[in-house]
C-alpha cells in the first residue's frame, strides 16, 4: 500500500489525522478517536521508511535526517493537503499528518456562532483563536480570513509552520510565506512583514517571546492580526501572553495588549452523538471592561465580564455547551468532561428543563 492509498483512505473516512508508527498499524482519527485502518498490518521500520520518504523532497528528507523531525506540508493533487510533522521515536521514523480540506468552509458550515463575522469587519487589532491542538483553530481563522478575502480588497499576509489553507482569489490578495521555505524564523518574518504593506497579518502559532512581542508590534501599527494559542479561556490567554514577558516588561505589555486586543475565540470540537463534532466556543470582545481589567492586570474578572456581556455577543463557555446538550447535539456527560465550570454547565441546563 503506498502512502497515496492511505491518505485516500483518510479522505474517504473523513478523518483528521493519519498516524505513521512503526510496530502500530496505520491509525486514523475520527470523531477526535483513534482508530487502526482495517486490512492493515503493523508497521516495521522499513515500510514506515518507505511510506514517510514518499512524501519528503530530497531537501526536506535531508533535514529530517539531521535535525530529527520536521513539519512540512503536502498536497494530493487537487483533492487535499496534509499538515505533516515527521519524527523519530524509539529511534524509528515516523509521522503525524493532519488533513487540510482544499476547500476553506464558512463561518455557518463550521457551525461557528454569527458573532464570528464581526471579526471579519474589523480594520484593524488583534484577534486570538485558542483551544487544544487538534480542535479546529486553524479551521476557523482560514474562515474568517477567507471572508476577508473575498469581501474586501485587502492584502493578507500569512506566516505558517507550514501552509495549511491555501486561500482562493477574491477582492483582495494573499502572500503566504512558510517557514524554512520562505522565511528563516516567525520573529524575522514578522518584522519583515511591516515593509511588505499588509493589511491582515495572519501569526499561524505564537510560539515564544519573540514570536508574541513582534505580533503585537504588528497589531499596534494599526494591522489587523490573527493568531493562535494552546490555551483553554480567554482570561488564561491574557495571562499567558503576559507571563511569557519578563516581569519588568509585564506592565507594558498589559499597556499594549489592552490597546490592542480586538477578541478572543477558545474553542472546543465536542464529539456529537450522530457524529461528528460540533465546536463548543467561548467568545471575548474587546470592550471597555475588558481593555480596563487587562490593563490593571485583573484577569479573573473577565469570566464574569463575559458572563454579564450576551447582549453585545460574548459567550461563556459553558453556555455554549448547555446550549449544544440542549439542542441534542451532544450528551451532557459530554458537555461537562469538557467544561472549565460543571457546576455552571448543570445550572444552564437545569434551568431550561425548569422555564427558568
Amino acid at each position: 500500500m503506498s502512502i497515496n492509498d492511505l491518505l485516500e483512505i483518510v479522505i474517504k473516512k473523513n478523518a483528521s489525522d493519519l498516524h505513521l508508527i512503526v510496530g502500530v498499524r496505520p491509525t486514523l482519527r475520527v470523531d477526535g478517536d483513534l482508530a487502526p485502518i482495517p486490512g492493515t498490518e503493523n508497521l516495521t521500520p522499513e515500510e514506515a521508511e518507505r511510506l514517510i520518504f514518499e512524501l519528503v523532497t530530497p531537501e526536506q528528507k535531508e533535514l529530517l535526517l539531521v535535525n530529527r523531525e520536521i513539519d512540512f506540508s503536502f498536497a494530493l493533487g487537487d483533492v487535499a493537503r496534509f499538515r505533516v510533522n515527521a519524527y523519530y521515536q524509539k529511534g524509528y521514523l515516523s509521522a503525524a499528518l493532519r488533513l487540510i480540506p482544499v476547500r476553506i468552509r464558512t463561518i455557518e458550515e463550521l457551525n461557528m456562532p454569527k458573532v464570528c463575522h464581526q471579526f471579519a469587519t474589523l480594520e484593524q487589532g488583534f484577534i486570538l483563536v485558542t483551544g487544544p491542538t487538534g480542535h479546529g483553530k486553524s479551521t476557523t481563522i482560514a474562515a474568517i480570513i477567507n471572508e476577508i478575502n473575498q469581501a474586501r480588497p485587502v492584502h493578507v499576509l500569512t506566516i505558517e509552520d507550514p501552509i495549511e489553507y491555501v486561500y482562493p482569489t477574491g477582492k483582495g490578495i494573499v502572500s503566504q510565506r512558510e517557514i524554512h521555505l520562505d522565511t528563516h524564523s516567525w520573529d524575522i518574518a514578522l518584522r519583515s512583514a511591516l515593509r511588505e504593506d499588509p493589511d491582515v497579518v495572519l501569526v499561524g502559532e505564537m510560539r515564544d517571546y519573540e514570536t508574541i512581542a513582534a505580533a503585537i508590534t504588528v497589531a499596534e501599527t494599526g494591522h489587523l492580526v490573527f493568531a493562535t494559542l494552546h490555551t483553554n479561556s480567554a482570561a488564561q490567554t491574557i495571562d499567558r501572553i503576559v507571563d511569557v514577558f519578563p516581569e519588568h516588561q509585564q506592565g507594558q505589555i498589559r499597556t499594549q495588549l489592552a490597546a490592542t486586543i480586538g477578541g478572543i475565540i477558545s474553542q472546543r470540537l465536542i464529539p456529537a452523538i450522530e457524529g461528528g463534532r460540533y465546536p463548543a466556543v467561548e467568545v471575548l470582545m474587546a470592550t471597555t471592561a475588558v481593555k480596563t481589567v487587562i490593563r490593571e492586570g485583573k484577569t479573573h474578572l473577565i469570566d464574569n465580564i463575559v458572563q454579564t456581556s450576551a447582549e453585545i455577543g460574548m459567550i461563556p463557555l459553558e453556555v455554549s455547551l448547555a446550549n449544544l446538550t440542549k439542542a441534542g447535539k451532544i450528551t451532557l456527560d459530554q458537555a461537562l468532561a469538557y467544561a472549565l465550570r460543571p457546576d455552571e454547565v448543570l445550572r444552564q441546563v437545569r434551568g431550561k428543563k425548569e422555564g427558568k
